[in-house]
């Protein structure tokens, strides 16, 4: 059975710090582009950051220098480290991956799996 589901999203305050997971089945994760996007009320879905099969990042500009995007293809699972959270970072966090030797995109319609979402809220 293919499945992706996320983990780790909470309310936190301005200034802290989340880290999301999602855990993969089905998949032998060292094979794919990874993603992270995510979604405000009444917004488009958008890429927050990905990662290539050969782990090199990209990150949105509005999150560059306080999310860290990882993975561990042991355990099949990727990560999404985010620190010094603004209230313009609430949304629902969805991971997504691809099967691809190139490099990642940002680009929503490149990802073939994805999961259900984990809800993260920034608030004073």
């Amino acid at each position: 059975q293919l499945k992706l589901v996320e983990s780790g999203g909470d309310l936190v305050q301005i200034g802290g710090s989340l880290r999301l997971s999602c855990a993969t089945t089905g998949f032998n994760l060292g094979y794919y582009a990874i993603a992270w996007f995510r979604q405000a009320p009444g917004e488009n879905r958008e890429g927050v950051s990905c990662m290539s099969n050969s782990d090199v990042p990209v990150y949105a500009d509005s999150v560059k220098d306080r999310f860290l995007i990882s993975r561990d293809n042991a355990k099949n699972t990727l990560y999404l480290q985010m620190n010094n959270l603004k209230p313009e970072d609430t949304g629902v966090y969805y991971c997504a991956i691809r099967y691809s030797y190139r490099p990642c995109s940002l680009l929503r319609h490149d990802y073939d799996y994805w999961g259900q979402g984990t809800q993260v809220t920034v608030s004073s």
